[in-house]
């Protein structure tokens, strides 16, 4: 994901929570209806989110210090578990408690045209938002499935914003079914109980998002395009015959650190393996740009010691062997 597209969806999302977050809590005021009390709640805790989102970013692009050498990608990912936080308790346990007191204590709902409207418009707003995701996530995504984009980006902004728009989406239905069962039956336990299922979806949301947010935290691998990419990119079948094993890991969503034990030739000279190690640095640059820090170090391969498990030739990341010239 590029960060261009990433703030794009964000600041997308951020101008139309902001804007439903008012029109929510006026249309409250107005009505009385829990359902926007709890949804003008979540348009905040979302507009907060975006910022977080925002403030994560511009943090990620300082420059690495001793105390932190490999520099500070990792901050969108604080930032995105720090999201799913606000979003399971400032939205969703919020909606809960609301939705379970309106249940509880039912009234009926004020000047309806008020929330009604108020959906109707926030609904519009959150489909050009969830549009924009959509659209800028359609950039990087591939022939990926949404699902497996979400579960397998790297970059967490744009998987985070696509969750809160289609639980923001799906939300407002709620609501806007909450508050008609309540003016066509006359009862306000409707309005209590979509507040309730707003809740709920909330929480399962906050705690997908939280998932995915504590694996990139613990430290990913490259994707499996870029591991093949990389192992075709160190051999040359020259001086650098295969590669022993291999550990890849995400300092950030947009830098990547390669390190791998290489089989050299036994009779190469000092010389001729420093510029092979330059060489396939280079070309490991050239197919996978953002693997930025590459640590290589030489080894003569023994298929002895690789059968007994003392030399692997495999990663979790798959086979690293790779083929010499005589297709051995």
């Amino acid at each position: 994901m590029s960060a261009s597209g990433g703030t794009k969806a964000i600041v997308a999302a951020l101008a139309a929570n902001l804007s439903i977050a008012v029109a929510k809590f006026v249309a409250f005021l107005f009505s009385g209806s829990s359902s926007m009390l709890a949804e003008s709640v979540h348009s905040l805790a979302d507009s907060g989110n975006q910022g977080l989102l925002l403030l994560g970013g511009k943090r990620a692009k300082r420059e690495a210090t001793p105390e932190h050498p490999f520099g500070y990608g990792r901050e969108r990912y604080i930032y995105a578990f720090l999201v799913s936080i606000v979003l399971f308790s400032v939205g969703g346990m919020f909606a809960v408690y609301e939705g379970y007191e309106k249940i509880k204590h039912p009234h009926e709902i004020e000047a309806w045209y008020w929330p009604v409207g108020v959906l109707v418009f926030a609904i519009i707003a959150e489909i050009f938002s969830f549009r924009t995701a959509i659209k800028e996530s359609n950039l990087t995504r591939g022939d990926r499935s949404w699902t497996e984009f979400v579960r397998r980006s790297k970059a967490p902004e744009l998987p985070v914003v696509l969750l809160e728009d289609l639980g923001a989406l799906v939300g407002l239905i709620l609501a806007l079914g909450g508050v008609g069962l309540a003016l066509a039956t006359g009862d306000g336990v409707w309005d209590g109980i979509g507040t309730l299922c707003i809740g709920i979806l909330l929480i399962l949301i906050a705690i997908v998002l939280a998932v995915e947010t504590k694996s990139l935290l613990l430290g990913e691998s490259a994707g499996i395009e870029d591991v093949q990419k990389i192992k075709a990119a160190v051999v040359d079948g020259e001086t650098v015959t295969r590669i022993i094993h291999m550990r890849t890991l995400h300092l950030g969503p947009e830098e990547l650190l390669v390190a791998a034990k290489i089989a050299v030739r036994h009779d190469e000279t000092a010389a001729e393996v420093a510029e092979a190690i330059n060489a396939a640095e280079n070309r490991i640059r050239d197919a996978v740009p953002i693997a930025r820090v590459i640590y290589l170090e030489p080894d003569i391969y023994n298929a002895e010691a690789a059968a007994t498990g003392t030399n692997p030739g495999k990663t979790l990341d798959g086979p690293t062997e790779a083929p010499s010239d005589s297709g051995h």
